[in-house]
């Protein structure tokens, strides 16, 4: 049986809480490889809705190993919280359902702050972050100056940490107008977190190791989307990792070949957080009627997601950057009752047609995308559990996606239940 990586197809928020969730039945370790709690997953099982955002979605599934590996930013007192809140809702998280890498950067206070007054430094030229410190937590770490989960064993060497990295952020916060750091006090508030969460630090590439050798299923969980890699994605209006499928393996502490099938997530349409270009966005009432029907909140931070038609351009462009072999398709039903769709087949740039986004910012801003009509259809797909319960136009719709962006659609999601889920292949099966 194949091992999986799961990785967002476009701009993040594309429902893969759900699948991750749903696969998660099938594999018998469940590994978060990049971002930090900026990125939010919504799982509805029963009656009950799970809220998660840094711990891995297998989480939610009993007898299923979670870890979090080397490649997130952990905010210790973020992951405490969360791990409490599922734990109220009747969810058993130990250590020994869950591991963290003890490599794993930490967030701490003075990076939400940095993060912060940046983005308001920046005035109308902001990024849209989250505000939760993710970026200059990454920053840190590429610096050589971050604080690891295993330094918090270590009063001593906690505190060499800390001095490199105050010697860095006291010289910023000078520039911002804001205070030095109280080092005392933050040496303090991490020594006094300490107990709570290396109890579930550990040397995860080992586990992982050991897991292969005896034949375990591996899912591996990614965070936002291609469109958002920093190398990849829309730069600058971009998160501060590597959200594409061969950061699975560096981290979590894994070769590339463990990585049998990629697996990637898209909305029946397109749909964005925050700044930076987006070809196309609707701003009028068929925008606005997917964002009601969608319920295009982000999970983390409840800002209101932009909408607009399924842009083929860009999820064929993450499929090839990402190795994709194929889609799971999601949000079929929000669809539902249009008469007439619209699907993005390529741009038109400053008087030239394209097949791709340019890495240009300035020509992204400009892209006018060039549409395609496909007919709608009047009956419901919510909760189609086979083809046969779908819509011929539906059918044919999803075909055309899978023709334009160059993949097969492996599950089609109908509905945020579990089981409202059509499944044409299984990605464990390789």
């Amino acid at each position: 049986m194949a091992n999986v990586a799961v990785v967002g197809a476009q701009w993040g928020d594309e429902g893969k809480g759900k699948i991750v969730d749903w696969l998660s039945e099938r594999a018998d370790v469940v590994v978060r490889f990049q971002g930090g709690h900026n990125a939010g997953h919504t799982l509805v099982v029963g009656d009950v809705t799970y809220k998660l955002s840094l711990l891995p979605s297998g989480v939610v599934r009993s007898g299923k190993l979670s870890m979090i590996g080397n490649g997130v930013v952990v905010d210790p007192w973020a992951l405490v919280d969360e791990i409490e809140r599922l734990n109220g809702l009747g969810l058993a998280i130990t250590p020994d359902s869950l591991k963290i890498a003890d490599n794993a950067t930490l967030i701490l206070p003075l990076h939400v702050e940095l993060d912060q007054a940046r983005e308001v430094a920046r005035g109308e030229q902001k990024i849209g972050t989250t505000g939760r410190g993710i970026g200059p937590a990454y920053e840190d770490k590429v610096g050589r100056r971050a604080v690891r989960l295993c330094d918090l064993a270590n009063r001593d060497t906690l505190g060499r940490r800390v001095d490199s990295l105050l010697l860095h952020h006291d010289a910023l916060r000078r520039g911002l107008g804001e205070p030095p750091i109280d080092r005392e006090a933050l040496i303090e508030a991490l020594l006094a977190i300490a107990p709570k969460v290396l109890p579930y630090a550990d040397c995860v590439w080992q586990q992982l190791d050991v897991a292969r050798q005896i034949g375990r299923r591996v899912l591996y969980e990614g965070a936002q989307g291609i469109m958002l890699d920093v190398d990849h994605g829309t730069y600058p209006y971009v998160t501060s990792s590597n959200t594409v499928a061969g950061q699975a393996a560096a981290g979590s502490g894994t070769g590339p070949r463990s990585l049998d099938t990629v697996l990637g997530i898209a909305k029946a349409y397109t749909t964005r957080v925050g700044s930076g270009p987006f070809p196309t966005e609707l701003e009028d009432e068929i925008g606005q009627l997917l964002g009601e029907r969608g319920h295009e909140f982000g999970t983390v931070t409840g800002r209101r997601r932009r909408c607009g038609w399924f842009d083929a351009v860009l999820v064929r462009q993450a499929v090839k950057v990402a190795g994709i072999d194929g889609i799971a398709f999601t949000k079929l039903d929000v669809l539902d009752g249009l008469e007439e769709l619209k699907i993005c087949t390529g741009y038109r740039i400053d008087g030239r047609d394209l097949d791709y986004l340019p890495a240009d910012d300035g020509q992204q801003a400009r892209a006018e995308p060039r549409y395609e009509s496909v007919e709608g259809w009047q009956e419901s797909t919510r909760g189609a559990r086979s083809w046969a319960d779908l819509p011929a136009a539906a059918v044919k719709y999803v075909r055309r996606v899978e023709e334009l962006i160059g993949a097969p659609v492996h599950l089609l999601s109908t509905s945020p239940e579990r089981d409202d889920t059509i499944l044409v292949r299984d990605p464990f099966a390789g």
